[in-house]
């Protein structure tokens, strides 16, 4: 195959069908994403026999544990994805809308319109569900998509994209507005990212080696986040059930997703009477302790941490837990150490609850609330393109409003500059 020819062809589809989805009713759009789902979950039983072909491919390959994890499909994530889907075409259009419209001296009314960003590639690993949560958000944003999976996910990420294809047959839009790259040649993704004059706007999801990569060689701008070391900070004057239950979840939810918690902060005050259950509860289900001097002087058989720990992903049942002695320190070691992805707080000091919401420079940071909440399902933009970091345009969840922009529009009755 002629790489550079065959993605060229995939870029002029995709700017074509770009043109027609800008300007697509909602209702069209709506009625492609409900299509969608409906296949996913007629279909099920064939993703779940594509993906086991995947699956026996990638144990035979050794793929990492937490690759692995992102990329098994069960019944209940088939079943995510079409409700993800219809949460989508639930959600407001954010296609058209006009407002801060503002009268000027002369006359005229300055606004703002949101608008699509036009063709939008996307770069994944593992994660099958992304090309249908990737489709559908492209879709209900009037863009184009042109989406590249790993070859460890190929058979599934095909079967999906057929899907895809259908539904947008059956309600009159263009195949072409969602792509899906039919090569696992690494010099697609090459072609991809320099490709100014087809695609908009990349969004790499995978591991940081990928992410460096695209972000090094694209020439097209990206929206990412590099890795997700993520905090829990438990306050002298947290809730004790509270603390325990969140940084449980936040850790042992799930041990590969990028917003699991890395690192448990705890307050000298609070570490008796939380660390010492929560310890238990980590034993119980296997996660390695890694600690600094204070909390093995508490835990004797958790490692001793360095500063390698407290910027490290493990993305596995590796927690390293530093005991600090305010809210200061715990703020200056997330903004030191972390990722700027997401950070929680556990505290019923309102004051205190509000310094780290302001203080913590991350694209989540919450309040008593687990950091696995740090999606775009559970906050209601029905899936995400990815997580972005930056602080420019998009940050956090990227949703609907993420893949647009917005234009500067003139209202006038004859003005003219004096």
């Amino acid at each position: 195959m002629d790489i550079q020819a065959y993605m060229q062809e995939v870029g002029r589809k995709a700017r074509l069908a770009s043109r027609a989805m800008a300007k697509a009713e909602t209702r069209a759009k709506d009625a492609a994403l409900l299509a969608i789902a409906a296949g996913i979950e007629l279909n099920a039983k064939d993703l779940l026999a594509a993906n086991a072909r995947d699956m026996e491919q990638a144990r035979a390959d050794g793929l990492e544990p937490a690759l692995l994890d992102r990329l098994q499909l069960t019944e209940k994530t088939i079943a995510s994805m079409a409700e993800g889907l219809r949460q989508i075409a639930s959600l407001r259009d954010p296609i058209g809308e006009m407002g801060d419209f503002k009268f000027r001296p002369s006359g005229i009314q300055v606004g703002k319109m949101r608008v699509p960003l036009g063709v939008v590639g996307i770069i994944y690993e593992a994660r099958p569900n992304v090309t249908a949560d990737a489709a559908g958000l492209c879709i209900k944003s009037g863009n184009a998509t042109i989406l590249r999976g790993g070859r460890e996910a190929f058979h599934c990420n095909q079967a999906i994209a057929q899907l895809v294809k259908a539904g947008l047959a059956e309600a009159g839009l263009p195949e072409a507005a969602v792509q899906i790259i039919e090569t696992p040649d690494r010099a697609a993704v090459g072609e991809l990212i320099t490709m100014t004059e087809f695609v908009d706007v990349i969004v790499p999801r995978g591991g940081k080696g990928l992410i460096e990569r695209i972000s090094k060689d694209a020439r097209v701008p990206v929206i990412k986040h590099l890795d997700g070391i993520c905090h829990v900070y438990i306050d002298d004057e947290a809730d004790t059930d509270k603390a325990i239950r969140i940084a449980d979840n936040a850790k042992t939810h799930r041990y590969a997703p990028c917003n699991t918690m890395e690192t448990l902060l705890v307050h000298a005050n609070a570490a008796q009477r939380t660390l010492l259950p929560l310890a238990d509860i980590y034993r119980s289900k296997g996660v390695e302790l890694r600690g600094c001097a204070a909390t093995r002087d508490l835990l004797p058989d958790a490692i001793p941490a360095t500063e390698e720990d407290w910027r490290t992903e493990y993305l596995a049942p590796i927690l390293s837990i530093r005991i600090v002695a305010d809210l200061d320190m715990a703020i200056d070691h997330i903004n030191t150490w972390g990722s700027h992805h997401t950070d929680a707080i556990v505290t019923e000091n309102y004051t205190k609850a509000r310094r780290f919401l302001r203080e913590v420079d991350s694209s989540s940071v919450m309040v008593n609330a687990s950091t696995r909440f740090a999606d775009g399902f559970e906050y209601g933009l029905g899936a995400e393109i990815g997580i972005s970091t930056d602080k420019i345009h998009a940050r956090g969840p990227v949703g609907l409003e993420g893949l647009t922009s917005e234009k500067w529009i003139v209202l006038g009755n004859g003005e003219v500059r004096a």
